[in-house]
Formats: C-alpha cells, structure tokens, sequence
C-alpha cells in the first residue's frame, strides 16, 4: 500500500504509483538540464515510498544520481558548443557584456567546481549551472568531476530527508524549502558585496582624470613646443656659446 502523501505534495502520487523509477528519472533529469519541474519533489516523495517499503532505495538512489548527473552533463555541453554564440548575440539585451561573460569565465575556472556541486541545493542555479559552466568555458575535466560529487551529495540527502521523515514529510520539506530559500538571498547578498568591493577596488586604483590631463602641458612649451621649457628662447642667441657672440 503507498503512503499517503500530504497537502500539495499529493498531486505527484499517480506518477509515483504508475511509472515509478521511470517518473523519478525523467523529472530529475530535466530539473537538472535547464527546465524547472519538480524533480526535487519527486526524489524527496520517492524517498517518502521507500521508506515504507514501496521503491528500493538503492535503486532509487542509482537513478537520481545517474540522471542528475546526465541532465547537467547536457547542459553543460549545450552551453560548451552553442551558448557563448547566444550570449554574444543575446546577452546585450540583459546586460551580459563580453566583459562580464570575461569575469564570469575567470570565476568559473577559480571556483566553479564549488559551484557547480552546490548549485543543486539552490532553485534556478540548479536547473542552469552546467549551461553557465559551458558557457564560461570551465574545463571539462573538473566540471565532471563537481557535477558527480553535486548529483551524489544532492540525491543523498534528499533521500535521506524523505527516507527518515515518513508522515512528517510535509512539514520537514516546508522547513527544508524556507531555508533553500534564505540560502539563495543570502548567496545573492554575498554576490552584491564581491560586486561592489570589486567595483570600489577598480575605482580606487583608477588614476584621476586631471591627474592624466595635467601632465600634457609639460611635454612640451607653453606655446606648443616639443622641447622642454628652455627650448623657446633660441631666438634671441642668449643660449648660444659665448664665443659665437
């Protein structure tokens, strides 16, 4: 007998009944490849129907890592070969400039790997990071190598989450939610204050625009001389030898 499913986490049940492993697999793996649907939901449920003996949690722990997995791994590659061709003619409209797709290139490959396995945890990051990966041009070799340990750290705990919570499910995943979402502002937060400490940093550093224009006049003579200031009075032979008198 299936569990019984609380609140609005109820409506994902017939697909859990019906296709199981299947269900699980495919809304995991788009979740995970740039489309926003309730795969999360439905490995946290799935968890909930293993825990009560209807899903095997070896197996559905397999599935969710293998399709997390290939659903970043798309995304990845979508942004490798055809995403930087949409920015560059695109990205204008949204403000993304060559020279910030420069900075996002440079982040991505100092700490993209830690981005990329925690992206999962964060609504929006974790249907995009592999697009954005791609597209800033992370080495494929460590963008794996974060995408497996991402998709094994994020389908754990999920199916640990609905494993042990059982009837609880709906007020655990509520709370788990609340705080995905004060871990997203407080990323965005974080994300400002580097934005504008870098901004302050550039500004502090930039020399004066006076300060460059004062320096013209001294290049060459009040009249627009090229030599220095004693060069003007050759007219008059005071700099003449005095034997040439």
């Amino acid at each position: 007998m299936s569990p019984t499913l609380p609140g609005p986490l109820a409506h994902l049940a017939p697909l859990l009944d019906d296709y199981g492993y299947l269900a699980v697999g495919v809304l995991v793996f788009l979740d995970n490849c740039l489309l926003p649907v309730p795969g999360q939901t439905i490995l946290v449920l799935a968890a909930v129907y293993a825990g009560a003996g209807q899903l095997s949690l070896p197996v559905l722990l397999l599935v969710a890592v293998l399709t997390a997995f290939a659903g970043d791994a798309l995304a990845y590659v979508l942004g490798r070969t055809g995403g930087l061709a949409l920015v560059q003619r695109w990205g204008r409209y949204v403000r993304l400039t060559p020279e910030r797709m420069a900075r996002a290139d440079a982040f991505f490959r100092r700490r993209g790997a830690l981005v990329v396995t925690g992206a999962r945890f964060v609504d929006g990051l974790r249907q995009t990071n592999g697009l954005l990966a791609g597209t800033a041009g992370m080495p494929w070799r460590r963008f794996l190598l974060a995408n497996a340990a991402g998709a094994a750290l994020w389908a754990g705990v999920w199916s640990a989450v609905g494993y042990f919570a059982g009837s609880n499910i709906d007020t655990l995943y509520r709370e788990a939610v609340r705080y995905q979402v004060l871990l997203f502002a407080v990323l965005a937060a974080l994300a400002v204050l580097l934005a504008v400490r870098t901004w302050l940093r550039r500004r502090r550093h930039r020399p004066p625009r006076d300060s460059a224009a004062g320096r013209i006049p001294h290049q060459g003579g009040p009249d627009g001389g090229q030599g220095d200031g004693g060069d003007g009075g050759d007219s008059d032979g005071s700099d003449l030898p005095s034997d040439h008198r």
